[in-house]
């Protein structure tokens, strides 16, 4: 039994495939395009996945698309006779409708071949039961309480579930206009980060400031009885207004999202290449104090529901760790599964295990515990790239180091010496963030080192924090009110005592974003760790995405690219490692 799981027409565009419940192969299209969030018919991670799964169009027996048209039909047409929105706005909506209903049709052409040779059946599954599923089926949990947010997906914004074995129960939602998503996204640009996907930014930017304007964002974010919400629509526009939207191969983009009414409020919005201040500092706080406070709201009420404390939480919104590694503490929840890929990528492997699991009924068999289901390249492969690129390596000192653990030795030696190392290992991680496979590593104990990556590698704001990647045996000494978090999807704070040792991983509020490395799911990483835990008696090493403004690299040459373009000291390809000389 084969499904093609896929994520189209949508940012983020990604593809996944199961055989007989097993996850053989996830990846989104970005890494293959290089443009980030790239949205559209995702077909290079289709024929990754088919290629890694060794099968072709015809072989699959289910394409599973986590978006279906004909969810929440009557309150879509309700919406439009009560609200009339743009003509533009309706039209660019149906557009994007009639090419997800097209999937079969169009993989035929990207292929090739007759339409009636892919004999899959076509399964549309509901945006949010997409993310609930590609939360839950994988999460180990027998039972869970579930939970989904983000922008809007098949005009729902929010879902709650239950989970028990291998079906899922909605039992409430919030739909369009209402999202806490749109909220987060409106205050982003109004900060003046334009760009899809750059939430993470006012996250990042929101520890420098304080949560001085919370109480005028209540009027904008009105909390209601039984864990709902509802934004104040006259902030917002894009419930009337087109938003010239394009989600078809190219990166995501919309417009205007906030009414003129949000400068009552705040005053002038920031421009891109305006400094930031601490007014800007303190609208970031109180927004990201308001989305945990309206995520506790929610959190707490689906508990009541369920009774459950075991919660999977997805959507894009679960990718705010800041607001994830307080979870535990101010709500009942004691055990908590997201996901590597939380955000939309992810629906690719939800939508497959929402067929597999729910439609038919088979029984769960899978734990997602690695988010390493991307391309891998062996020595071989890297050699020959190496080969084909000698006349620009020519500044360069190449050596293959066949032992593996004089490998880490001498990488973990080149850290502690203050040398900044991109680590290309195995296979790419599934999802946003770096854990070790493809990763910038520097040592956490030089606070300027931090500022050296941003500045001359990242090519990023200065306020952007770095995160400490830490053996899992040693966390308890080093973070708080932690859990093993393996996805860099939780922010924990650094003990007091231990700040000054790893500043350069410490932002500025005393947090990190963390992640545990375990023997059992990176080896490789794990003993690059303990070898500089040898050297220097700290288990910790910086982590950032090795890329610099583009997506995460995916193959070698992707990386020695990135190498040579930045101020990278150190490149180590599989065994290889690559020294400007």
């Amino acid at each position: 039994m084969i499904i093609l799981g896929i994520n189209a027409y949508h940012g983020d565009s990604s593809a996944a495939i199961i055989e007989d419940g097993k996850l053989i192969a996830a990846a989104e299209e970005e890494r293959f395009r290089r443009t980030k969030h790239w949205a559209g018919f995702p077909i290079e991670a289709i024929k990754y996945c088919l290629s890694e799964g060794q099968a072709t169009p015809d072989s699959i027996d289910y394409i599973a698309v986590n978006r279906n048209p004909h969810a929440n039909l009557r309150k879509k047409i309700f919406f439009i006779l009560k609200n009339r929105p743009s003509f533009s706005l309706i039209k660019s909506r149906l557009s994007n409708t009639l090419k997800v209903a097209g999937i079969k049709k169009t993989l035929s052409e990207e292929f090739g071949i007759g339409t009636d040779t892919v004999k899959a059946k076509v399964s549309n599954v509901e945006h949010h039961l997409a993310h609930l599923a590609s939360s839950f089926f994988v999460s180990g949990f027998d039972e869970a309480t579930l939970v989904s947010i983000d922008g809007f997906g098949d005009f729902t914004s929010l879902m709650v579930g239950k989970g028990r074995g291998n079906k899922i129960k909605p039992l409430s939602q919030v739909n369009f206009p209402h999202s806490l998503g749109i909220f987060y996204s409106a205050f982003t640009q109004f900060l003046g980060f334009p760009k899809y996907g750059d939430e993470y930014k006012v996250m990042g930017l929101a520890a420098f400031g304080r949560p001085e304007y919370a109480d005028k964002l209540e009027d904008v974010v009105r909390l209601a009885p039984n864990g709902r919400f509802e934004l104040n629509l006259e902030y917002f526009r894009h419930h009337i207004e087109d938003d010239h939207m394009q989600w078809y191969n190219t990166s995501p983009t919309f417009g205007r999202l906030y009414s003129d009414r949000l400068r009552d409020l705040f005053g002038e919005p920031r421009g891109s290449d305006t400094k930031i201040n601490s007014h800007h500092k303190n609208i970031a706080a109180s927004v990201q104090a308001t989305y945990e406070n309206a995520l506790f709201h929610i959190l707490k009420h689906a508990y009541k529901l369920t009774g459950c404390s075991n919660l999977c939480l997805a959507g894009g919104c679960a990718l705010n760790s800041v607001a994830n590694g307080k979870i535990r503490n101010e709500t009942p929840f004691t055990e908590i599964y997201i996901p590597s890929a939380a955000h939309d990528a992810g629906g690719a492997i939800g939508a497959a295990y929402y067929v597999y699991n729910q439609i038919l009924n088979l029984p769960r068999s899978f734990t997602m515990e690695t988010s390493y289901w991307g391309p891998e390249f062996n020595d071989g492969q890297i050699e020959k790239h190496l080969e084909l690129n000698r006349s620009v390596l020519a500044s360069c000192r190449v050596e293959h180091v066949e032992n593996k653990e004089e490998l880490y030795k001498r990488t973990a030696k080149s850290i502690s010496d203050g040398r900044i190392v991109g680590w290309f290992q195995g296979r790419m991680e599934w999802g946003p963030r770096a854990l070790g496979n493809r990763s910038i590593l520097a040592d956490p104990r030089r606070e300027n080192i931090r500022d050296l990556i941003n500045r001359k590698i990242k090519i990023r704001e200065s306020f952007r924090p770095f995160a400490p990647s830490i053996l899992e045996e040693y966390v308890g000494d080093y973070f708080e009110h932690y859990a093993p978090e393996p996805f860099m999807l939780k922010v924990y704070p650094v003990k007091k005592e231990k700040r000054k040792i790893i500043p350069a991983v410490t932002h500025f509020d005393g947090t990190g974003r963390l992640q545990t490395v375990s023997k059992q799911t990176n080896r490789s990483f794990w003993q690059l760790i303990r070898r500089f835990h040898t050297l220097t008696g700290v288990p910790v090493l910086l982590n950032t995405s090795f890329n610099e403004n583009e997506p995460i690299v995916c193959t070698p040459e992707e990386a020695l690219d990135c190498f040579l373009r930045t101020e990278m000291d150190i490149l180590v390809l599989g065994s290889f490692m690559i020294e400007r000389k």
